[in-house]
């Protein structure tokens, strides 16, 4: 395993309080909480359905290494890449232990890959498009996304919704802060979200799409989309969600409910998150294309 840090600079481009935000380390066992495993377990089960079945794979935003230590140990080669030090501090120790540790961790930003033009079968971006707030960052991640890619890789993307916060807000009781309106009038208006109260429960600065958005970016940047996909649907708020998670049988059957309706248009914004998948073209597929 390689470890790098490219540029000290990198960390100077994201925003401040994104960085305070995950300096506390909660990212490592975030997806082990009781109600935040749904979106592990439905993260996983699309990777596993939509990932090609080997090669190299780049996680980008990769955090603590959630997605990327399991890939590898799948027999992926898994480069992580994400801007916050304690993230690749977190990622290296646990792949030092790892039977199947990641092929490098490197600290890198979106909009610039540390990465060779066409080195990588597939790239996730689970994480980082909601944290750039400009459209012209985020062009810039697909743009790089697609320049890492070899031709028919495959790009896994995630963003939040910005229909969802509304009704989890009001579910978590903290619709009653006055400043909570004006933040969720905020997403519907432009998709900006902004915590000017400093609770941990507010999140941290970000953008949140619609799902035609997030389409629409991948295909200005030159990717095909080839399914969009609810991650939680609804479940987060259900009551008994922690419940129904640590009994095998209903795990099961919530699981394969979500999946049924995973791809319907008109529930995709009630998932806090869900999933693009996209292509890079062929130069067959392309001239195909230009053809018709």
């Amino acid at each position: 395993m390689t470890s790098r840090t490219p540029d000290a600079a990198v960390g100077a481009s994201i925003a401040p309080e994104i960085l305070t935000y995950y300096v506390h380390g909660a990212e490592q066992g975030r997806l082990t909480d009781p109600r935040r495993q749904i979106e592990y377990l439905r993260t996983r089960d699309i990777l596993a359905r939509h990932l090609p079945p080997a090669g190299t794979v780049a996680d980008v935003g990769g955090g603590p290494g959630a997605y990327a230590l399991p890939l590898a140990a799948d027999g992926y080669h898994v480069h992580l890449v994400d801007p916050v030090p304690l993230h690749l501090e977190q990622a290296a120790i646990t792949s030092a232990h790892a039977k199947s540790p990641l092929a490098s961790i490197l600290r890198g930003d979106a909009r610039r890959l540390p990465l060779d033009t066409g080195s990588c079968d597939a790239v996730l971006l689970l994480g980082p498009l909601y944290h750039l707030t400009k459209a012209a960052d985020r062009a810039h991640a697909w743009a790089e996304a697609h320049r890492v890619l070899v031709p028919g890789g495959v790009v896994v993307a995630a963003a939040t919704s910005r229909f969802y916060t509304t009704w989890e807000y009001l579910a978590k009781s903290l619709y009653d802060d006055p400043a909570v309106e004006a933040i969720l009038a905020r997403h519907l208006r432009d998709g900006q979200h902004r915590n000017p109260t400093g609770d941990r429960r507010l999140f941290t600065t970000a953008y949140f799409h619609t799902p035609d958005d997030l389409a629409a970016e991948a295909t200005t940047a030159g990717l095909r989309p080839r399914a969009l996909l609810a991650v939680e649907g609804a479940a987060k708020l259900l009551p008994d969600l922690a419940d129904r998670l640590r009994d095998p049988h209903r795990r099961d059957l919530l699981l394969r409910a979500i999946r049924r309706i995973e791809a319907e248009p008109s529930l995709l914004g009630m998932s806090q998150n869900f999933l693009l998948i996209a292509h890079k073209p062929t130069p067959d597929s392309t001239a195909m294309e230009e053809t018709r």
